[in-house]
């Protein structure tokens, strides 16, 4: 049997594991595509002939106020490569430093340092605009906007509000229940609401059409967006952070296409769910705590069979990334407890527990990690270990001496799928 060396991507390092070539059925990537040579060109290309809306040129006006949303540090969005040609065609349009600012959208994670903004959105940019942190706890932070219809009360922070025109920046990927990824500056009762819907067998990866949280999402944003000028960007990013593709305009038409060629890009169909799956996260910051390291848990998911292993990658330099998270597990011990009192109570942090015990109830976890060894016990992972070999010694108890294997060294970005 020939025998391959891998190299995955772990925290801000490497991990190389050996194993027999023949019984891999396939390494799933991202789809090749060209990087983007010119990024200033394609930032100003997508602004000035956006979908579904007239040009940033014609939207703004000399004078007028702008707040930019921009991801905080738990996504990869490259913010400090297109927010210096916003600025810059900003001001060619009559828009002064002054009356700019940028909200970073921390969603529920925990605020960002001064230095982590800098680090965001780059030197330049950073030292000319009003930079905020949307903390989703401070209630005084917000303005209601209304209520959907299915219950979730709109609250958006108020660096939004008193503005011409919002520009929402970020990166997409598939999100585990939203069916992609969308910005956060709600208040956390707008937040707990609308992840209820989770518990939704239709809240699911890469599902908008008929998806509760989704749909709950883009009517929340309808009552905030009602009578506002909303301007959409996003990028969408390859393994190694390059930027492939560009889309903006109307935040519904703009995210709709941007959505489709996500798909293209990370969508990969794999022959069979295979008895084990080696799988890394991609590296810091995708897997600089549970909390971020569960979206590459789902993504595994969609690649083992019943009763497999998969064996993770994911260093956790940070720990879980939550206390309500560790204390759910503690108390409650089982998926099925933990479900039940969601659907009671639904908190967020106790969210992410059920989000982890989903793709448990369908395989093993053995975890290639630096997390506390009882704190991996507590939330059922069948092991925690330092290096890939000792993984492979424990998951031959389940799958014997000759799994057959799907590698996923992207594994936060890639979503297999039978066909």
């Amino acid at each position: 049997m020939a025998m391959k060396t891998y190299d995955f991507a772990y925290g801000r390092g490497r991990k190389t594991f050996t194993v027999e070539e023949d019984r891999v059925l396939k390494v799933v990537r991202t789809e090749e595509f060209p990087p983007m040579e010119d990024i200033r060109g394609g930032v100003l290309e997508a602004i000035r002939h956006p979908i579904g809306c007239p040009s940033i040129e014609e939207i703004i006006k000399p004078g007028d106020t702008v707040a930019f949303i921009c991801n905080d540090l738990t996504r990869v969005a490259n913010s400090y490569d297109f927010m210096p040609v916003f600025l810059d065609e900003m001001n060619r349009l009559g828009v002064p430093d002054e009356n700019m600012k940028i909200v970073f959208s921390l969603g529920t994670h925990r605020n960002m340092t001064h230095e982590e903004m800098v680090e965001g959105v780059g030197e330049n940019v950073a030292s000319r605009l009003k930079m905020y942190n949307s903390i989703c706890t401070n209630d005084d932070d917000f303005e209601y906007f209304g209520t959907t219809s299915r219950g979730t009360p709109v609250h958006i922070h108020k660096e939004l509000c008193n503005v011409d025109h919002v520009i929402l920046t970020g990166t997409i990927v598939h999100h585990y229940f939203s069916g992609y990824g969308l910005p956060g500056c709600a208040a956390m009762e707008t937040v707990r609401v609308n992840h209820s819907f989770m518990l939704d067998e239709n809240a699911a990866l890469g599902r908008t059409t008929g998806n509760p949280c989704y749909e709950d999402q883009m009517e929340g944003v309808a009552l905030f967006a009602k009578g506002r000028s909303l301007f959409l960007f996003n990028a969408i990013l390859n393994a190694k952070h390059q930027f492939l593709r560009m889309f903006a305009g109307d935040y519904i038409a703009a995210h709709k296409e941007a959505c489709k060629f996500v798909d293209e890009v990370y969508g990969c169909v794999i022959p069979k769910l295979a008895d084990m799956v080696i799988v890394s996260c991609g590296g810091y910051p995708k897997d600089i705590n549970v909390y971020q390291m569960q979206k590459t848990m789902e993504n595994a998911s969609c690649a083992v069979r019943k009763d497999g292993v998969v064996i993770l990658l994911a260093d956790c330099e940070e720990g879980s990334g939550s206390k309500v998270l560790e204390e759910t597990f503690r108390r409650l011990k089982t998926p099925a407890a933990i479900k039940a009192e969601l659907e009671a109570n639904f908190k967020i942090g106790a969210n992410k527990a059920y989000a982890i015990t989903r793709p448990i109830e369908k395989a093993r976890y053995i975890l290639v990690t630096s997390l506390d060894r009882q704190l991996a016990k507590d939330m059922l992972f069948t092991g925690a270990v330092d290096t890939v070999e000792e993984a492979l010694e424990i998951a031959k108890q389940y799958v014997g001496e000759t799994p057959d294997m799907i590698l996923m060294p992207e594994g936060s970005l890639t979503v297999p799928r039978v066909e």
